[in-house]
């Protein structure tokens, strides 16, 4: 989820509209990352689908809002209303995706063969590993691959460091890290 800006400012809530056609197979979950499709709807919204783990993907933000009424310009359901917030497969409906490519977001690591070391903040990078979401709470199942620290600039999260919550102990298995998207679209030069 959005934590704060690379300058240091909290995350605002500041995000984009964008539309999940009702073809869309894979429900989207807060905190899920989205891609762009290429394509864009009959009001010129682009249109975005779940995103991609791994393998050198490009992802756009993440999902953290339903805009209500289905249209852009009507009013809008912030992610701290009306949990669970999630958009059912086969669904069409208007988003907000946090998008900005300056922003950090914080993500559990997956754990899987170890836990992430406490010097790899700020020096490594590493692969989204996905998960189901949930329908209970609306927030997304994924997570950051822990097997794939690196250094390799083809890997979609830059680690920037340790989540300083009271609730987060680095160096343990599930800790929260924050990240920033080292594959991100607008950062690309070619086009979807």
């Amino acid at each position: 989820m959005p934590y704060r800006y690379t300058w240091g400012q909290p995350y605002n809530g500041a995000a984009n509209i964008y539309s999940v056609p009702s073809g869309n197979a894979t429900a989207i979950y807060l905190g899920d990352p989205v891609i762009a499709t290429g394509a864009s709807d009959a009001n010129g919204i682009p249109v975005i689908k779940q995103g991609t783990a791994g393998g050198g993907a490009v992802n756009l933000g993440v999902f953290v809002g339903i805009v209500d009424g289905g249209a852009p310009g009507t009013a809008v359901i912030p992610v701290t209303q009306g949990l669970p917030v999630y958009v059912p497969a086969s669904t069409a409906q208007y988003v907000l995706i946090a998008d900005d490519p300056n922003l950090l977001f914080w993500i559990q690591e997956d754990s899987v063969g170890g836990s992430i070391a406490t010097a790899t903040a700020g020096t490594k990078n590493a692969d989204l590993v996905s998960g189901s979401g949930s329908t209970i709470t609306g927030w997304s199942g994924w997570m950051l691959d822990s097997s794939t620290i690196q250094t390799t600039n083809t890997l979609q999260m830059r680690i920037v460091q340790g989540l300083q919550e009271t609730d987060n102990t680095i160096g343990t298995s599930f800790a929260k890290w924050l990240v920033k998207f080292n594959l991100q679209a607008f950062l690309q030069t070619t086009g979807v």
